[in-house]
């Protein structure tokens, strides 16, 4: 099938995101987005050009994903092909913070059509972000915490590397992707810090580790070693770089034990709250975390009343004082 104008200005924008060395994780993100949004307005209102797209089009494609839910707004051969009628979060609806991603990922390419002339009036000039902040899980208790850590099998190549790596991304708040291409190299014991080469905006980032993380990685790398020789911290059962899912999938696992929804990012989201609760402040932890903007490390300042409790008792200025 001929390609239409608007596939052809994706297929442009794609390569020029490849251009920019984006993330492959980015690049994908845009064109999912920007495909589901091309069928849409391909069969909704016929439209075949970039140029024919307004604002009003733009909000009732937002309408649109919000009134259908999950997976509803796909074609329907990948339906069919996915199985996604199977999922059990199939038609349920989709939050602010996703569909605000669609948004941001459908202005990045209007914005960038209109500063290379190709269209001659930009449809998402005046188009706003929905209302609503993104809610994290809760804080999870130090019970819990070390009730995760005991349900990791150390006795096993996979299971301890597993757990090594729980350990430092909830030590140090690094992204999973981050965590994965890790070589030993990169690790300086003696001044506990680690270089992160593969970041998200490309840019080398120092994170550092606490003394009891020293202990743990001086232990895993001489363990390690007796079974690859190559400079990978995290590598696979066979030896390659680990893919994110694999690691993905064994934490899901082990939060099942326990009864608690686990994925690493909220591993990632628990040593921010946590960096906070114990007197770090919001700058040094965007820097930290590798941010672009206080704005995205916001989100963590969100606590919950038993973690404020104890703050409160804390840091009571009447505490600190003897009226008596």
């Amino acid at each position: 099938m001929k390609l239409s104008q608007f596939d052809m200005s994706i297929e442009e924008f794609m390569l020029y995101c490849s251009s920019k060395n984006l993330s492959r994780k980015t690049i994908m993100a845009y064109e999912q987005t920007l495909k589901l949004f091309s069928d849409y307005m391909r069969k909704e209102f016929d439209i075949l050009k970039v140029d024919d797209v307004t604002k009003g089009h733009i909000r009732q494609y937002v309408k649109f994903v919000q009134e259908r839910g999950k997976y509803n707004s796909v074609r329907v051969d990948d339906t069919a092909k996915n199985n996604l009628h199977a999922r059990t979060d199939y038609g349920k609806p989709i939050s602010s913070n996703t569909i605000n991603n669609y948004v941001r990922n459908i202005k990045v390419f209007f914005n960038w059509l209109s500063d290379e002339d190709e269209i001659t009036k930009n449809p998402v000039d005046k188009i706003k972000l929905l209302k609503g902040s993104e809610r994290l899980k809760p804080l999870l208790s130090e019970s819990e915490i070390k009730s995760i850590l005991n349900s990791f099998d150390k006795s096993k190549f996979d299971g301890y590397r597993n757990y090594l790596m729980t350990v430092l991304i909830f030590d140090t708040g690094c992204r999973i992707t981050e965590c994965l291409n890790i070589e030993v190299k990169d690790v300086d014991l003696s001044n506990k810090a680690i270089i992160l080469r593969y970041t998200k905006n490309k840019k080398e980032r120092l994170i550092f580790f606490s003394t009891k993380m020293r202990k743990e990685l001086q232990r895993w790398i001489q363990y390690k070693d007796r079974y690859f020789s190559n400079e990978l911290l995290f590598p696979s059962n066979r030896g390659n770089i680990m893919l994110p899912g694999t690691y993905e999938t064994a934490l899901r696992r082990i939060g099942q034990k326990n009864n608690i929804e686990l994925f690493p990012h909220r591993i990632r989201a628990n040593f921010a709250q946590y960096y906070l609760l114990n007197g770090g402040d919001l700058y040094s932890l965007s820097r930290i975390m590798g941010h672009s903007s206080l704005e995205v490390t916001k989100v963590y300042l969100q606590l919950d009343n038993e973690s404020v409790r104890k703050q409160y008792q804390k840091f009571s200025p009447l505490n600190g004082i003897n009226i008596d």
